[in-house]
């Protein structure tokens, strides 16, 4: 599959996403210059961050949807792969997927970039427009005055005024939303008062700095619970609005409301960092935390043992109830400990102790995933029992080399196999 059949199969996953300001011609060739860079990546011949720019093109091309990221993940991870390894027996498949999936993350990260940076220049642009009308009103009242009401009163994005006191002078209908109060009744009650309690933080404390003077502006992102329980994410700039003598007259604040696309950026990075299947995180989570962990480090490395032969004889659907139900054992099996179990793959599954007391703590963990899957498992009508092979490492400091690590728990776990354990036992090895 060349990068015009890639750049084609994307357009038409795209068609129908949005109205783009392109034709289809344009949206093809946009398309293949993506697809190009994103092969070099998926490759190894290119940084994975071209996908960035990828997600800032097709942003500024009007795909602003996020189904335009959903559509395009599946071109990434199974076209442009294909494209590059047809067969899955190629020695470097695995590796082709795996930076296929650090692609497709990268792409994610920066469409939710992308939208977030389009936001706030439309905000940036909202305030200025709102700050000089305000500037203005001084000098010619009346006519600033009625400018000034327009983009008050239609404006989409949240607008309200505090005076030098605290209190607040006036808001619109959007900002009344966001806050879930009604707007009539905002006027002359104080900031502290309408947020609560459990809304006195960060924003107020430096709405607390401007109105000592201590600064003109700022802008920050801050989490609103609102009267009814409900949460919205709100992007907040505001500034402090003074007369020819630099005394401040008052405070406005404009605010757009971001809930949708911190829920997109919280969903993209949990589909980017959760293996699909078990709902457990994937390699690049455990990866991540294995590099910040607390030591003493433990870490179990687990292997089932007769789970090639339950999907030969059942296929691979009971075979995937199998994996999930091993890893909603495990996890079960550890939470009382604070560890993160990943699966890495296939039927592999790995687990992390930060702050371990000791090899004799790492020894009863690993006896207790072991008990986790000694009793059979009810999948689909039938009884199915499966066991597992560990390896565990117990490190006093913070590994510098995760490949060493790794490898010395990979071998404890196949010293296991080696040793002939039983299904259901595991031998633990110490770090050489």
């Amino acid at each position: 599959m060349g990068l015009r059949e890639l750049a084609v199969r994307w357009a038409d996953a795209l068609d129908g996403v949005v109205a783009p300001t392109l034709t289809r011609t344009q949206i093809e060739g946009l398309l293949g210059e993506q697809a190009e860079a994103l092969v070099a990546a998926v490759q190894g011949t290119a940084d994975v961050t071209v996908a960035h720019a990828a997600a800032t093109a097709l942003v500024a091309a009007n795909y602003r949807d996020p189904v335009a990221v959903s559509r395009s993940i599946p071109v990434i991870c199974q076209d442009m792969v294909r494209a590059i390894r047809p067969t899955p027996t190629a020695p470097d498949y695995e590796q082709i997927r795996d930076r296929a999936i650090m692609v497709a993350a990268e792409f994610a990260a920066g469409f939710t970039g992308a939208l977030r940076s389009a936001a706030l220049g439309e905000q940036e642009t909202t305030l200025a427009a709102v700050l000089s009308a305000a500037q203005d009103a001084e000098a010619r009242r009346q006519l600033s005055e009625a400018r000034f009401e327009a983009v008050f009163e239609g404006a989409s994005v949240g607008i309200g005024t505090v005076d030098v006191t605290g209190k607040v002078l006036d808001v619109n209908a959007a900002m009344a939303e966001m806050l879930g109060r009604p707007a009539a009744g905002m006027p002359g009650r104080s900031v502290a008062e309408l947020l609560g309690p459990q809304n006195i933080g960060h924003a107020f404390a430096e709405l607390e700095r401007m109105l000592s003077g201590a600064i003109n502006r700022f802008r920050l992102e801050t989490g609103h619970v609102r009267p009814d329980g409900t949460v919205a994410s709100i992007d907040l700039s505001m500034s402090a609005v003074r007369d020819s003598s630099g005394r401040a007259r008052f405070l406005i604040g404009v605010a757009v409301d971001v809930t949708e696309r911190k829920q997109l950026s919280d969903r993209l990075w949990h589909d980017a960092n959760h293996d699909s299947l078990t709902g457990l995180p994937n390699r690049v989570l455990f990866f991540d935390r294995l590099a910040r962990a607390i030591p003493p480090v433990g870490v179990c490395y687990l292997d089932l043992d007769g789970f090639k032969e339950v999907n030969d004889a059942w296929g691979h659907t009971v075979g995937d109830r199998v994996l999930h139900d091993v890893a909603q054992r495990l996890q079960a099996a550890v939470e009382p400990t604070g560890g993160l179990v990943a699966r890495i793959g296939g039927d592999e599954f790995i687990m992390l102790v930060e702050k371990c007391s000791s090899q004799k703590e790492l020894d009863s963990i690993s006896d207790l995933l072991l008990a986790a899957l000694a009793a059979p498992m009810q999948v689909a009508g039938r009884s199915v029992a499966v066991g597992a092979s560990i390896g565990a490492v117990f490190a006093e400091d913070r590994p510098t080399e995760v490949d060493e690590l790794m490898h010395a728990v990979d071998s404890a776990m196949y010293r296991n196999k080696a040793a002939g354990g039983a299904r259901g036992r595991g031998q633990r090895f110490p770090l050489p």
